[in-house]
């Protein structure tokens, strides 16, 4: 190999790796979002929440940093193979992290209402729930981060645990509103709460599902695992 060809491959390699790290780095954000945002809601701890809505800004220049990235290598290095999977589905999965982190800021703000702040209902089933979304999105990065197959698809299994325990705390916070007017309040914020929980696990499913096909080359079923009405309210 000559020189110069020499110089463009190691280049190359350079900005994979620029890429992998600016993705790493972008879950670590999401990852602490999520984690700052579960922590203003089950703990009315509002200096989480201040966190949570303040990592935002980063994890979106990050997004826009990844697709200038993806750009420049689709445009300049051709990637092939494995590394073109890689490559193009970086796009998709920075997407998904995106999104979280709005879900989580979302989750932040509404933690913070007077009449949540004020309300006795019981959050054992948000606590539960938002440790299993955390323990979800922790295992999907790290199969980003280790290009772990194997990983990603016990994540995507896993999607059915969160979609039923969302069903239970709809129909508990359902049943709240119609023992009590004055629960309507704080119980819709808190169904909206669990949703953003339940679509921040339907995201961590889909870094899964674009780790799995970046490693593999094979796509995951289309129809996913689901836990009994999980479409509801979406």
């Amino acid at each position: 190999m000559g020189q110069e060809s020499a110089h463009i491959v190691r280049s190359y390699e350079q900005e994979l790796e620029q890429l992998r790290s600016m993705m790493a780095r972008m879950g670590g954000l999401v990852e602490r979002q999520t984690s700052q945002a579960v922590a203003a809601i089950a703990d009315r701890d509002e200096n989480a929440a201040g966190i949570a809505a303040d990592l935002d800004p980063q994890v979106d220049a990050l997004e826009r940093d990844v697709e200038a990235m993806v750009i420049r290598i689709l445009a300049l290095r051709s990637p092939v193979a494995g590394d073109l999977r890689e490559v193009v589905s970086a796009l998709k999965i920075t997407g998904d992290m995106e999104r979280i982190g709005d879900c989580a800021a979302s989750i932040a703000r509404r933690s913070l209402r007077a009449e949540l702040l004020a309300s006795r209902i019981s959050l054992s089933g948000l606590r539960s729930m938002g440790r299993l979304v955390q323990d979800n999105l922790r295992r999907a990065i790290d199969a980003m981060s280790q290009r772990n197959p194997d990983l990603a698809r016990e994540v995507w299994q896993s999607d059915t645990a969160v979609d039923e325990l969302y069903n239970a705390m709809f129909r508990e916070l359902v049943t709240y509103m119609m023992e009590d007017p004055r629960n309507i309040g704080p119980c819709t914020h808190l169904l909206f709460i669990a949703k953003n929980l339940e679509r921040i696990g339907d995201h961590a499913t889909n870094i899964a599902e674009r780790v799995y096909y970046t490693a593999t080359g094979e796509i995951l079923p289309v129809v996913r695992p689901r836990g009994g009405f999980s479409g509801q309210g979406s």
